[in-house]
């Protein structure tokens, strides 16, 4: 692991109860007006290299994977890794919003369930939901969404799996989606996880699941056009609950031309300097033009969730949690 990224993360790690220290004025504000670190495909560090290729890929990405894979599938790896840091590590750095792509393996006769994005990974759904459980154990008053997306190949019967592990796993952690969902609400009933499930029909029929959450998706190439775009989205004013601002960038094959040598965590690290800059000039809050989750690539680099927790001092500024006498540590979040 290089050396910058091990420095942010010993750093990060002190992120890993943020949301139990914050000041008891934000423990009665929905957790949808304030500012949460998310990232953006988290599950893309443990890709596989010897998985096959996603279904939903291209049919001239996986004629060349099939007739050079020892060329096409290292770029492949390249641009399809978002991550580096495991579900665990990430948490523990402060990150509340998880980006889980779901999907089923073409001709798999078994009910396993993977992640994907481009290839698929060998770790299955369910053991990161009990890896997600564990953690959550020695957390007792820490929150976090779990955003259940893409379900490449995933048949009705498959969903009715995947929604009974996630009940049978975290059974009264989870939400239900009429309560409003603040730190209060949630601490008194023992509830830890969100879970967004971007498929309409198991919405309407379990009330432990959550509408899919809006994701601004910006689908560019340069800092510039990203920061352009989402200003934009502002503009046109918030969702009313959850949402996500993604400052991902996001590569096209005229690009990985141009950069035959590059990847996707090099264009993300050439970024962070102006993203960093955006993400401060940004509000939490309900007003139009404010923001909730903001979910990004290579979390553990540069000071990202830093920066993202600290917006909440705008909503009370200094934020500054006393200790009582529980045995509670007092904390600011004073720059």
């Amino acid at each position: 692991m290089e050396g910058p990224l091990q420095t942010s993360i010993h750093m990060c790690h002190e992120n890993g109860e943020w949301m139990s220290r914050l000041p008891e004025k934000l423990w009665d504000i929905p957790l949808y007006n304030l500012a949460l670190p998310g990232s953006h495909d988290t599950m893309t560090y443990c890709l596989n290299k010897n998985s096959a290729v996603s279904g939903n890929e291209s049919k001239l990405v996986k004629i060349l994977n099939k007739c050079m894979p020892c060329i096409v599938h290292p770029i492949i790896m390249k641009w399809s890794t978002t991550q580096v840091l495991t579900v665990t590590e990430q948490l523990e750095a402060g990150v509340r919003y998880l980006d889980f792509r779901i999907a089923h393996k073409a001709n798999d006769p078994s009910m396993n369930l993977y992640f994907v994005h481009m290839v698929y990974t060998t770790v299955t759904v369910q053991d990161i939901l009990w890896e997600v459980l564990r953690w959550l154990d020695t957390h007792p008053q820490e929150v976090i969404i779990l955003a259940c997306r893409n379900f490449d190949g995933l048949t009705r019967t498959l969903h009715c799996h995947l929604i009974a592990c996630i009940k049978e796993i975290f059974q009264c952690k989870l939400c239900p989606r009429n309560v409003v969902p603040t730190l209060r609400t949630m601490w008194q009933h023992g509830h830890q996880v969100i879970v967004s499930y971007e498929e309409d029909v198991e919405v309407v029929e379990h009330c432990e699941l959550w509408p899919a959450i809006p994701y601004w998706w910006g689908n560019k190439t340069t800092t510039r056009a990203l920061i352009r775009y989402l200003e934009r989205m502002k503009r046109m004013g918030r969702p009313e609950k959850f949402f996500v601002a993604g400052i991902n960038l996001t590569e096209n094959l005229k690009y990985i031309l141009i950069h035959p040598f590059g990847s996707l965590k090099k264009m993300t690290l050439q970024s962070l300097p102006c993203l960093k800059i955006w993400i401060r000039q940004q509000d939490p809050g309900p007003k139009k033009e404010c923001i909730n989750i903001i979910a990004g690539d290579f979390i553990g680099n540069d000071d990202f969730v830093k920066d993202v927790i600290e917006l909440n001092t705008k909503i009370n500024p200094p934020l500054h949690c006393d200790s009582k006498g529980d045995g509670t540590k007092s904390i600011s979040f004073s720059a």
